[in-house]
């Protein structure tokens, strides 16, 4: 069956959160409570919040985590190396190619480092992905290193790029966007090359 997903823009970034919603079960997940726990609890309300899922561990993702695990006392789910990291307590460990269930839900876990070592993207078992901050409308995530960058090209190149065109992305900011719609941009961008330093906030543009 199919998830409902339901999307809040929280904080001063502002940054998505997403709830995750069985509406056989009506168990939920919400991933990323960046901020505003208030919010995210009223958006949750009405449901069986059974997981808190994090895409990665940096502030503006995880600001509301404490306040809504409280709240909830849902088990938090991080990759390890963002656990790490970012030196947050955390319930479950994410492993790349996991399912995880949120009802009758079954949610795959794909690991996309480069914006951070453990990021993770969460296919919603149809044609749509939360993908964190692993890619945006326009261009990748962005990285603090040309390292960082080298491996979040690597992570386009061999899993972002290989989903079909009509695969709907989810990202941590901004508006959602499409696989196929952004593919020509960024083979263009393949195609042309980059410096040996580049790094930041990069557009395929």
């Amino acid at each position: 069956m199919s998830a409902n997903l339901i999307m809040k823009e929280v904080g001063p970034w502002p940054m998505n959160t997403y709830l995750v919603v069985c509406e056989q079960t009506n168990s939920s997940a919400i991933v990323d409570p960046g901020a505003d726990a208030d919010d995210i609890l009223a958006l949750a309300e009405g449901t069986n919040v059974v997981k808190i899922l994090i895409t990665h561990t940096h502030s503006d993702h995880i600001g509301a985590l404490e306040a809504v695990k409280t709240a909830t006392g849902a088990p938090v789910n991080v990759h390890p190396l963002d656990a790490k990291k970012a030196r947050i307590q955390y319930d479950i460990p994410l492993q790349d190619g996991e399912e995880i269930e949120v009802g009758n839900i079954h949610l795959e876990v794909i690991h996309t480092p480069g914006h951070t070592p453990g990021q993770v993207c969460f296919k919603l078992g149809d044609d749509r992905v939360l993908v964190g901050d692993t890619i945006f409308v326009g261009g990748p995530g962005r990285t603090s290193s040309h390292k960082d960058f080298i491996i979040t090209m690597d992570t386009m190149q061999n899993i972002v790029f290989t989903w079909p065109d009509e695969t709907k992305f989810y990202p941590g900011h901004g508006p959602s966007g499409v696989i196929g719609t952004e593919r020509p941009a960024y083979e263009d961008f393949i195609a042309r090359g980059w410096s040996s330093s580049l790094r930041g906030d990069v557009t395929w543009e």
